[in-house]
């Protein structure tokens, strides 16, 4: 791999595709009301197709029911105005469908379902605008731009400096002219880590640098509570997600308009993880659903046209930073989880735009890099691809991915085999993410500190752990540094391997590595997770955020060499 930050010569890269008229987002967004409208069909003709287990009135039953408990219980402000009066009639409707005779109750059934389909459609789609587009672009760029240089430059005159571009912050590892490369040649899948609400504004500006056209992706949809936020949102080409809606309605319809928007060529962004790591360990378990999509696209482009059928190529990312924002209130959300009654402690989420622009303001003006690896391109089935886009099997030759469609000499619809496939797929991006990571000196110093502490406590549990009083809080500067040698040189052949990336200031002399990491793991928090005294020992003072970062490293059995 090529370092691609902390450069003299800077690399500008020029735009894969120059014309916005050309861009696939660009022209779905032109026929936005057909495009919505052949969602619609889709997903109605596949639910009809999928659901035999239970009957339409069953699913429409389970919808209205789980529907009216959302507007219930957990209503947002982006919510449209009549949801409570809308399912209100669905189920006046669904109820006098039942003195119809069979025939006519199914024709009704059917029409609802239809509507309901329509509705959830036209929330989903995206509203994509090119002169909304180029705004955001810009702000974005200038805006974080002078949020670096706050750090350096005091006063108002760091809104004027130049001081520092976006890239002197953030490092790009990998494959840029790979990932460039595939670009032109088909469709691409963006799969990211997620550990921050900053991940999607820096994937979208890691997009932008690199001169790839937009990408979709899906947004939350609490996000669009937000004005502000949920005019960047729509500018950069999101499609509404909203997580509280699991009926079985609702999630092919999403599903259905993953599938057409990556038919329609729009390269795409699915955080696999569903949501931020709560623990702060790389995902080891990913959603399936949207990921799905991509197997589902592959197969229907063979199936209309086998010979030049255009292909979707997965790009694994790996998103790296010293510290999360969010970091306390995240592994508080796991821990209570966890635990259930054995730990407990209220939420405290970002619900503000005022709260946002603090998040990031603070994020920017703290002198910490950042680390994004481009994972190389696989195919759907996880073979890595060639710059051309021909997909390559372990030996490096060359492979077709439709002979994984056929049956019987023909592209064939097989269930089955395709969540077979998208097993095979999940499996292979967990294993890239952490052939990925890039270890920092601030992610093995919590790692060696977690560790100390649990090796001199081998009888207590997780939580005895975490509740451990101060005196027993300290540990020794040489023991930390001979474990955390020990750990490093483990870490550095598992690199030799190609298993994990070592970050420079990870490879400085240890003395430096360990106070550069102590300086850098949560350094926003208002309660460090270490610290080093006048005494030079070192000092844990949080242990739940010290677990958080701790756990980066889980899945490399470095428990084994201490």
């Amino acid at each position: 791999m090529t370092l691609q930050g902390n450069r003299k010569n800077k690399v500008k890269y020029s735009e894969v595709v120059p014309s916005m008229e050309k861009w696939p987002i660009v022209q779905l967004s032109k026929n936005r009301k057909a495009f919505v409208e052949h969602i619609s069909n889709e997903s109605f003709n596949n639910f009809l197709q999928n659901s035999r287990s239970r009957s339409i009135r069953e699913e429409l039953e389970t919808t209205v029911y789980r529907e009216k408990l959302r507007v219930k219980g957990n209503p947002w402000k982006v919510d449209p105005v009549d949801d409570r009066s809308y399912w209100k009639k669905i189920q006046q409707q669904l109820s006098e469908s039942q003195n119809l005779n069979p025939e006519e109750a199914k024709e009704s059934e059917e029409k609802l379902l239809k509507e309901i389909i329509e509705r959830y459609s036209e929330e989903i789609a995206g509203n994509f605008k090119k002169t909304s587009y180029r705004f955001a672009k810009r702000f974005i760029t200038f805006g974080f731009a002078r949020l670096l240089n706050a750090a350096r430059v005091k006063g108002i005159l760091a809104l004027f400096s130049r001081q520092l571009d976006l890239d002197d912050k953030i490092n790009l590892v990998g494959y840029p002219e790979h990932i460039r490369k595939l670009a032109e040649k088909g469709t691409v899948v963006m799969v990211p880590t997620h550990f921050s609400n900053l991940d999607s504004i820096l994937i979208g500006w890691i997009i932008q640098f690199l001169g790839l056209p937009p990408f979709i992706y899906g947004a939350g949809l609490n996000l669009f509570n937000i004005k502000i936020i949920a005019y960047f949102i729509n500018s950069l080409g999101a499609y509404k997600v909203d997580r509280r809606k699991k009926n079985p309605i609702y999630l092919e319809t999403l599903r259905t308009y993953s599938t057409e928007a990556l038919r329609k060529g729009c390269h795409s962004l699915f955080f696999p993880g569903g949501t931020r790591s709560r623990s702060g360990k790389i995902e080891k378990a990913l959603k399936l659903g949207l990921l799905s999509t991509t197997i589902e696209a592959q197969r229907i482009n063979y199936q209309q046209n086998a010979n030049s059928a255009a292909k979707i190529f997965i790009v694994p990312v790996v998103i790296n930073y010293h510290f999360t924002l969010e970091a306390p209130v995240l592994i508080n959300d796991y821990l209570k989880l966890k635990g259930q009654e054995r730990y407990y402690v209220e939420n405290d989420e970002f619900s503000s735009s005022y709260k946002i622009a603090t998040f990031l303001l603070k994020f920017f003006t703290k002198g910490s890099n950042i680390s994004v690896t481009l994972g190389k391109g696989m195919d759907v089935l996880g073979n890595y691809v060639d710059d051309e886009g021909n997909s390559l099997d372990h030996h490096g030759n060359v492979v077709d991915p439709i002979d994984y469609f056929i049956t019987n000499g023909e592209v064939t619809v097989d269930k089955q085999r395709e969540q077979e496939y998208v097993r095979i797929l999940g499996k292979r991006i967990i294993e890239e993410f952490h052939i990925h990571n890039e270890v920092f000196a601030s992610h093995l110093v919590a790692y060696t500190a977690f560790r100390i502490q649990m090796r001199k406590n081998p009888k207590l549990d997780l939580y005895s752990l975490l509740r451990l009083s101060e005196e027993d809080l300290i540990l020794d500067y040489e023991d930390f540094k001979d474990v955390f040698k020990k750990l490093r040189k483990r870490l550095y052949k598992l690199n030799k391997k190609g298993k994990v990336g070592i970050a420079e200031n990870l490879q400085r002399k240890a003395d430096e590595a360990i106070r550069h990491g102590i300086k850098n793991v949560g350094m926003y928090h208002a309660k460090r997770p270490l610290v080093i005294n006048k005494e030079n020992e070192i000092r844990i003072l949080d242990m739940n955020t010290l677990y958080y970062y701790h756990n980066r490293l889980e899945g490399y059995a470095l428990e084994k060499y201490l």
